[in-house]
Protein backbone atom coordinates (compact mmCIF):
# COMPACT_ATOMS: atom_id res chain seq x y z
CA UNK A 1 0.00 0.00 0.00
CA UNK A 2 0.86 3.32 -0.20
CA UNK A 3 1.31 5.48 2.61
CA UNK A 4 3.63 8.47 3.64
CA UNK A 5 5.53 7.73 6.91
CA UNK A 6 7.72 9.65 9.27
CA UNK A 7 11.23 8.33 9.81
CA UNK A 8 12.69 10.98 12.08
CA UNK A 9 10.67 14.84 13.61
CA UNK A 10 11.93 17.61 11.10
CA UNK A 11 10.45 21.25 10.88
CA UNK A 12 7.79 20.81 8.39
CA UNK A 13 9.03 22.87 5.99
CA UNK A 14 11.66 20.31 5.32
CA UNK A 15 9.33 17.73 4.23
CA UNK A 16 9.57 15.12 7.10
CA UNK A 17 7.04 12.81 5.39
CA UNK A 18 8.28 10.28 3.24
CA UNK A 19 6.12 8.33 0.21
CA UNK A 20 6.88 5.03 0.65
CA UNK A 21 5.01 1.30 -0.89
CA UNK A 22 4.41 -1.10 2.16
CA UNK A 23 2.48 -4.32 2.68
CA UNK A 24 -1.41 -4.01 4.38
CA UNK A 25 -1.50 -4.09 7.81
CA UNK A 26 -2.38 -7.22 9.26
CA UNK A 27 -5.82 -7.76 11.42
CA UNK A 28 -6.18 -9.37 14.71
CA UNK A 29 -8.67 -11.06 16.49
CA UNK A 30 -11.53 -8.10 16.28
CA UNK A 31 -9.98 -5.64 13.78
CA UNK A 32 -11.00 -4.19 10.92
CA UNK A 33 -8.94 -3.74 8.20
CA UNK A 34 -9.76 0.02 5.91
CA UNK A 35 -9.45 0.75 2.74
CA UNK A 36 -9.15 4.46 3.78
CA UNK A 37 -10.86 7.27 1.18
CA UNK A 38 -9.97 10.17 3.17
CA UNK A 39 -7.83 11.52 5.96
CA UNK A 40 -8.45 15.00 7.50
CA UNK A 41 -4.96 16.50 9.40
CA UNK A 42 -4.97 17.74 12.29
CA UNK A 43 -2.46 20.55 14.63
CA UNK A 44 -1.86 17.24 16.65
CA UNK A 45 -0.20 15.93 13.18
CA UNK A 46 1.63 18.98 13.06
CA UNK A 47 2.95 18.43 16.77
CA UNK A 48 4.17 15.08 16.12
CA UNK A 49 5.83 15.62 12.98
CA UNK A 50 7.73 18.83 14.63
CA UNK A 51 8.58 16.37 17.64
CA UNK A 52 6.03 18.84 19.97
CA UNK A 53 4.82 15.49 20.79
CA UNK A 54 7.02 12.82 20.74
CA UNK A 55 6.16 9.98 18.57
CA UNK A 56 6.21 6.59 20.73
CA UNK A 57 7.45 4.62 17.75
CA UNK A 58 8.94 4.82 14.51
CA UNK A 59 8.71 4.67 12.19
CA UNK A 60 4.91 5.31 12.49
CA UNK A 61 2.09 6.54 9.56
CA UNK A 62 0.46 9.94 11.06
CA UNK A 63 -3.62 10.43 10.99
CA UNK A 64 -6.43 10.07 12.80
CA UNK A 65 -9.17 11.38 11.40
CA UNK A 66 -9.85 8.81 9.06
CA UNK A 67 -12.84 7.51 6.75
CA UNK A 68 -13.32 4.56 4.63
CA UNK A 69 -14.61 1.15 3.96
CA UNK A 70 -14.32 -2.06 5.81
CA UNK A 71 -12.47 -4.37 3.26
CA UNK A 72 -11.86 -7.32 5.61
CA UNK A 73 -12.36 -8.06 9.48
CA UNK A 74 -11.75 -10.93 11.85
CA UNK A 75 -14.32 -12.27 14.58
CA UNK A 76 -16.21 -8.49 13.79
CA UNK A 77 -20.07 -8.02 14.92
CA UNK A 78 -20.09 -4.31 14.48
CA UNK A 79 -19.58 -3.89 11.55
CA UNK A 80 -18.98 -6.16 7.87
CA UNK A 81 -17.14 -5.50 5.23
CA UNK A 82 -18.49 -3.04 2.69
CA UNK A 83 -19.53 -1.07 5.48
CA UNK A 84 -17.82 2.75 5.99
CA UNK A 85 -16.29 3.53 9.07
CA UNK A 86 -14.07 6.37 10.94
CA UNK A 87 -11.11 5.77 12.83
CA UNK A 88 -10.25 8.51 15.53
CA UNK A 89 -7.85 9.58 18.18
CA UNK A 90 -8.70 7.51 20.51
CA UNK A 91 -7.84 3.76 19.64
CA UNK A 92 -7.38 1.80 22.86
CA UNK A 93 -8.10 2.06 26.31
CA UNK A 94 -7.51 -0.52 29.55
CA UNK A 95 -10.98 -1.03 30.25
CA UNK A 96 -10.90 -1.28 34.29
CA UNK A 97 -9.13 1.83 35.21
CA UNK A 98 -10.69 4.03 37.80
CA UNK A 99 -11.16 6.41 34.47
CA UNK A 100 -12.92 3.83 32.67
CA UNK A 101 -15.25 2.65 34.93
CA UNK A 102 -16.05 5.75 35.95
CA UNK A 103 -17.19 7.42 32.52
CA UNK A 104 -13.91 8.98 31.66
CA UNK A 105 -12.13 6.70 29.44
CA UNK A 106 -9.82 10.00 27.77
CA UNK A 107 -8.44 9.77 30.55
CA UNK A 108 -7.26 6.35 31.09
CA UNK A 109 -3.39 5.87 31.97
CA UNK A 110 -3.18 3.27 29.29
CA UNK A 111 -4.79 4.53 26.44
CA UNK A 112 -3.07 4.62 22.81
CA UNK A 113 -3.97 7.24 19.86
CA UNK A 114 -3.91 6.58 16.41
CA UNK A 115 -1.06 7.52 14.20
CA UNK A 116 0.86 8.21 17.91
CA UNK A 117 0.99 4.61 19.04
CA UNK A 118 -0.03 2.56 15.99
CA UNK A 119 -0.18 3.36 12.05
CA UNK A 120 -3.10 5.69 11.00
CA UNK A 121 -4.43 7.02 8.01
CA UNK A 122 -1.74 8.60 5.69
CA UNK A 123 -2.36 5.56 4.11
CA UNK A 124 -4.52 3.01 1.42
CA UNK A 125 -5.22 1.15 3.98
CA UNK A 126 -5.79 1.34 8.36
CA UNK A 127 -6.64 -1.08 11.06
CA UNK A 128 -8.58 -0.22 13.98
CA UNK A 129 -10.30 -2.29 16.48
CA UNK A 130 -14.12 -2.56 16.02
CA UNK A 131 -14.86 -1.06 19.51
CA UNK A 132 -13.05 1.96 18.87
CA UNK A 133 -14.53 2.35 14.94
CA UNK A 134 -17.49 4.92 14.27
CA UNK A 135 -20.80 4.17 12.28
CA UNK A 136 -20.78 8.05 10.03
CA UNK A 137 -23.87 9.61 9.07
CA UNK A 138 -25.55 9.19 5.68
CA UNK A 139 -25.41 12.17 3.38
CA UNK A 140 -22.10 13.78 4.64
CA UNK A 141 -19.42 13.51 2.59
CA UNK A 142 -15.87 11.74 2.92
CA UNK A 143 -14.29 14.90 2.77
CA UNK A 144 -16.65 15.98 5.25
CA UNK A 145 -16.88 13.29 7.56
CA UNK A 146 -13.38 13.43 8.00
CA UNK A 147 -12.49 16.21 10.10
CA UNK A 148 -15.70 15.65 12.52
CA UNK A 149 -13.56 12.63 13.67
CA UNK A 150 -11.33 14.80 15.83
CA UNK A 151 -11.71 18.47 15.12
CA UNK A 152 -15.71 17.80 15.74
CA UNK A 153 -15.07 15.97 18.83
CA UNK A 154 -12.64 17.47 20.52
CA UNK A 155 -14.49 21.08 19.60
CA UNK A 156 -17.83 19.14 20.69
CA UNK A 157 -16.37 17.97 23.85
CA UNK A 158 -14.49 21.44 24.43
CA UNK A 159 -18.22 22.67 23.88
CA UNK A 160 -19.23 20.70 27.32
CA UNK A 161 -16.53 21.56 29.29
CA UNK A 162 -17.09 25.17 28.96
CA UNK A 163 -20.38 25.03 30.23
CA UNK A 164 -22.11 27.24 28.02
CA UNK A 165 -25.94 26.37 28.43
CA UNK A 166 -28.52 27.27 24.69
CA UNK A 167 -29.33 30.94 24.33
CA UNK A 168 -25.96 32.04 26.47
CA UNK A 169 -22.78 33.85 24.94
CA UNK A 170 -19.70 31.75 23.22
CA UNK A 171 -16.22 33.11 23.27
CA UNK A 172 -13.98 31.09 20.59
CA UNK A 173 -9.84 32.26 20.30
CA UNK A 174 -8.26 30.57 16.97
CA UNK A 175 -10.16 29.32 14.23
CA UNK A 176 -9.23 26.60 12.30
CA UNK A 177 -10.87 23.14 11.64
CA UNK A 178 -12.29 22.34 15.32
CA UNK A 179 -13.47 25.68 15.56
CA UNK A 180 -15.66 26.14 12.56
CA UNK A 181 -17.25 22.90 13.78
CA UNK A 182 -17.53 24.15 17.10
CA UNK A 183 -19.49 26.92 16.21
CA UNK A 184 -21.64 25.48 14.11
CA UNK A 185 -22.80 23.38 16.99
CA UNK A 186 -23.20 26.24 19.23
CA UNK A 187 -25.37 28.18 16.71
CA UNK A 188 -27.76 25.00 16.40
CA UNK A 189 -28.08 25.56 20.26
CA UNK A 190 -28.91 29.11 19.63
CA UNK A 191 -25.88 30.36 21.41
CA UNK A 192 -24.36 33.99 20.16
CA UNK A 193 -20.77 33.68 19.19
CA UNK A 194 -17.95 35.86 19.38
CA UNK A 195 -14.67 34.63 17.64
CA UNK A 196 -10.94 36.00 18.04
CA UNK A 197 -8.67 35.29 15.06
CA UNK A 198 -5.20 36.64 13.96
CA UNK A 199 -6.43 35.64 10.24
CA UNK A 200 -9.08 38.09 8.30
CA UNK A 201 -10.06 34.80 6.28
CA UNK A 202 -10.88 33.18 9.44
CA UNK A 203 -12.53 35.94 10.45
CA UNK A 204 -14.90 35.68 7.22
CA UNK A 205 -15.38 32.12 7.08
CA UNK A 206 -16.79 32.46 11.15
CA UNK A 207 -18.92 35.43 10.33
CA UNK A 208 -20.13 33.64 7.09
CA UNK A 209 -21.19 30.92 9.24
CA UNK A 210 -22.93 32.62 12.26
CA UNK A 211 -20.51 34.46 14.40
CA UNK A 212 -22.06 37.48 15.81
CA UNK A 213 -18.92 40.12 16.03
CA UNK A 214 -15.29 38.62 15.03
CA UNK A 215 -12.26 40.78 15.97
CA UNK A 216 -8.02 40.35 16.45
CA UNK A 217 -6.63 39.07 19.44
CA UNK A 218 -6.98 41.84 22.02
CA UNK A 219 -9.71 43.64 20.19
CA UNK A 220 -12.55 44.15 22.59
CA UNK A 221 -16.22 42.39 21.78
CA UNK A 222 -19.18 43.96 22.55
CA UNK A 223 -20.23 41.95 25.73
CA UNK A 224 -18.39 39.59 28.35
CA UNK A 225 -19.12 35.58 27.25
CA UNK A 226 -20.73 33.11 29.60
CA UNK A 227 -18.43 30.34 28.52
CA UNK A 228 -15.36 30.43 25.82
CA UNK A 229 -13.24 27.94 23.93
CA UNK A 230 -9.38 27.96 23.41
CA UNK A 231 -8.06 26.68 20.11
CA UNK A 232 -4.92 28.73 19.45
CA UNK A 233 -1.68 27.02 20.80
CA UNK A 234 -0.57 29.84 22.20
CA UNK A 235 -0.41 30.36 25.98
CA UNK A 236 0.52 34.22 25.99
CA UNK A 237 -3.44 34.76 25.09
CA UNK A 238 -4.79 32.91 27.94
CA UNK A 239 -5.08 36.22 30.09
CA UNK A 240 -6.50 38.13 28.05
CA UNK A 241 -9.06 35.38 27.16
CA UNK A 242 -10.00 34.92 31.13
CA UNK A 243 -10.60 38.32 31.00
CA UNK A 244 -13.37 38.24 28.75
CA UNK A 245 -15.27 35.78 30.54
CA UNK A 246 -18.30 37.08 32.79
CA UNK A 247 -18.53 36.35 36.25
CA UNK A 248 -18.58 32.54 37.13
CA UNK A 249 -17.80 32.22 33.39
CA UNK A 250 -15.64 28.70 32.20
CA UNK A 251 -12.68 28.86 29.72
CA UNK A 252 -12.08 25.65 28.26
CA UNK A 253 -8.16 25.29 26.82
CA UNK A 254 -8.97 22.50 23.89
CA UNK A 255 -5.16 21.96 22.37
CA UNK A 256 -3.30 19.05 23.12
CA UNK A 257 -0.36 21.25 23.26
CA UNK A 258 0.54 24.76 24.39
CA UNK A 259 3.66 27.34 24.48
CA UNK A 260 3.69 28.13 28.35
CA UNK A 261 0.86 30.53 29.89
CA UNK A 262 2.23 33.36 31.52
CA UNK A 263 1.63 34.98 34.88
CA UNK A 264 -2.21 36.16 35.83
CA UNK A 265 -3.38 38.08 38.40
CA UNK A 266 -6.00 36.95 40.81
CA UNK A 267 -8.62 39.77 40.09
CA UNK A 268 -8.85 40.52 36.41
CA UNK A 269 -8.41 36.91 35.43
CA UNK A 270 -9.71 34.19 37.98
CA UNK A 271 -11.57 35.94 40.71
CA UNK A 272 -15.33 35.92 40.87
CA UNK A 273 -15.32 32.44 40.29
CA UNK A 274 -14.14 31.83 36.76
CA UNK A 275 -13.03 28.62 35.65
CA UNK A 276 -9.58 27.71 33.82
CA UNK A 277 -10.13 23.91 32.65
CA UNK A 278 -8.47 21.85 29.80
CA UNK A 279 -9.84 19.71 27.73
CA UNK A 280 -7.70 15.82 27.32
CA UNK A 281 -8.83 13.46 24.14
CA UNK A 282 -12.50 12.51 24.30
CA UNK A 283 -14.47 9.35 25.08
CA UNK A 284 -16.25 7.45 22.46
CA UNK A 285 -19.49 8.90 23.75
CA UNK A 286 -18.02 12.12 22.54
CA UNK A 287 -17.66 10.94 19.10
CA UNK A 288 -21.16 9.29 18.94
CA UNK A 289 -23.12 12.05 20.36
CA UNK A 290 -21.65 14.53 17.85
CA UNK A 291 -22.01 12.33 14.72
CA UNK A 292 -25.62 11.94 15.64
CA UNK A 293 -25.71 15.79 15.98
CA UNK A 294 -23.71 16.30 12.60
CA UNK A 295 -26.49 14.65 10.84
CA UNK A 296 -29.37 16.46 12.92
CA UNK A 297 -27.55 20.10 12.15
CA UNK A 298 -26.94 19.13 10.02
CA UNK A 299 -22.82 20.26 10.26
CA UNK A 300 -21.14 21.09 6.95
CA UNK A 301 -17.34 21.23 7.15
CA UNK A 302 -15.71 23.49 5.15
CA UNK A 303 -12.83 21.67 3.52
CA UNK A 304 -9.83 22.06 1.46
CA UNK A 305 -8.26 18.72 -0.31
CA UNK A 306 -4.80 17.59 -0.89
CA UNK A 307 -3.72 14.85 -2.35
CA UNK A 308 -2.29 11.76 -0.36
CA UNK A 309 1.50 12.62 -1.71
CA UNK A 310 1.38 16.40 -0.86
CA UNK A 311 0.65 15.28 3.11
CA UNK A 312 3.54 18.02 3.58
CA UNK A 313 2.66 20.63 1.75
CA UNK A 314 -1.00 20.36 3.51
CA UNK A 315 0.87 20.19 6.66
CA UNK A 316 2.80 23.36 5.93
CA UNK A 317 0.13 25.38 5.35
CA UNK A 318 -1.63 23.94 8.02
CA UNK A 319 0.83 25.56 9.86
CA UNK A 320 1.19 28.98 8.39
CA UNK A 321 -2.60 29.85 9.22
CA UNK A 322 -3.60 29.15 5.11
CA UNK A 323 -5.79 26.78 5.76
CA UNK A 324 -9.82 28.24 5.72
CA UNK A 325 -11.72 24.94 7.27
CA UNK A 326 -9.85 21.88 7.30
CA UNK A 327 -7.56 20.16 5.09
CA UNK A 328 -8.49 16.65 4.12
CA UNK A 329 -5.86 13.96 2.07
CA UNK A 330 -8.23 12.07 -0.47
CA UNK A 331 -6.99 8.73 -0.91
Amino acid sequence: MKCMILERVLPVAERPLRAVDKPAPELGPRELLVKVRACGLCHTDLHIVEGDIVPLRMPIIPGHQVVGIVAAAVDAHRFRVGDRVGIAWLRQTCGTCEYCTSGRENLCVHAEFTGLHADGGYAEYAVVHEDFAYHLPEGVSDCEAAPLLCAGIIGYRALKRSVVRPGEILGIVGFGASAHITLQVARHWGCEVFVWSRSPAHRELACALGAAWCGAPGEQAPALVHGMVYFAPVGHLVPEAMRNLRRGGTLALAGIHMSPLPEMAYEPHLYYEKTLTSVTANTRSDGRELLELAAQVPIRPKTEPYSLESANEALLALKEGRVNGAAVLVI
